[in-house]
C-alpha cells in the first residue's frame, strides 16, 4: 500500500470522526453524559452501532474528547487581549468572543453546561487551571480599578457575570429563538446582542461620570 493510499485513508477516517463527533455533539448536548448512547451517537451519524465502535473506543472516550474541545477553544477566545489598552476595549473584545461562540457552536457549549449541572466529575482536572486563568483577570481588573478605570466591584464575581450572561445564548438559544429572535442565520441579530451585552456590562462597571 502506497503513501497516496494511506493519506486518502487517513482522510476518509477522519471524514467519519467529523460525522461521529457532529453527531455525538448533538447528544451529549440534548441528554447529556447519562443519558446519551453510543447507539443513539449511531442513529445520529447514520451507521450502525458495530461501524462506530470500529472508530471509538466508548462513549466515555468520545465524551471527554469533546469537553477537551470546549475547554480549549473557550482558552484561546477567553483572554484578556495584551494587545488592547483598557477595560473598555479589552472587555469589549471579551464579551464579543464569548458571545460568538455561543451563537455559533451551542451544542457544543452546552456539554460543558449539562457536565457541571451532573456534578462536574470529568472536570476535575480543569477547575486548576480554570482558577488559575480567572485569578490572572482578576488582578487585571483590580489593577484597573486601582487606576480610578473601573468602579470598585467584586471582580471575580464581575467575571462570572460576564460568563452567565454569555452563556446563557448558548444554554437558553431555544428561549432567544421564541422570545426574541433565531440568532443561528442572523449576523444582524447576533450583532446586535453583542451590543446591548457589551453595553450593560460596560455601564455597570465604568466610573459613573456626572452629567
Amino acid at each position: 500500500m502506497n503513501s497516496e493510499t494511506n493519506g486518502r485513508g487517513r482522510i476518509a477516517r477522519e471524514r467519519m470522526l467529523d460525522v461521529i463527533r457532529s453527531a455525538a455533539i448533538s447528544e451529549f448536548s440534548e441528554k447529556g453524559f447519562s443519558g446519551a448512547t453510543t447507539q443513539a451517537i449511531a442513529l445520529r451519524a447514520g451507521m450502525k452501532k458495530t461501524q462506530l465502535h470500529y472508530y471509538i473506543a466508548g462513549k466515555e472516550e468520545l465524551y471527554e474528547e469533546l469537553l477537551q474541545q470546549v475547554l480549549t477553544l473557550w482558552n484561546d477566545i477567553m483572554r484578556f487581549d495584551p494587545a488592547l489598552t483598557g477595560p473598555s476595549a479589552v472587555l469589549s473584545q471579551y464579551i464579543r468572543n464569548k458571545l460568538h461562540f455561543s451563537f455559533t457552536q451551542p451544542a457544543l457549549s452546552r456539554i460543558f453546561t449539562s457536565e457541571v449541572l451532573s456534578g462536574g466529575h470529568y472536570l476535575e482536572k480543569y477547575w486548576p487551571q480554570a482558577t488559575e486563568n480567572i485569578r490572572q483577570k482578576e488582578t487585571v481588573i483590580n489593577q484597573w480599578i486601582e487606576q480610578g478605570m473601573l468602579r470598585p466591584l467584586d471582580a471575580r464575581l464581575f467575571i462570572m457575570h460576564i460568563w452567565a450572561i454569555t452563556q446563557y445564548y448558548a444554554d437558553f438559544a431555544v428561549q432567544v429563538k421564541n422570545m426574541y429572535r433565531d440568532t443561528q442565520d442572523s449576523p444582524a441579530t447576533q450583532e446586535h446582542i453583542i451590543r446591548e451585552v457589551t453595553e450593560l456590562v460596560l455601564r455597570g462597571c465604568l466610573p459613573f461620570s456626572p452629567p
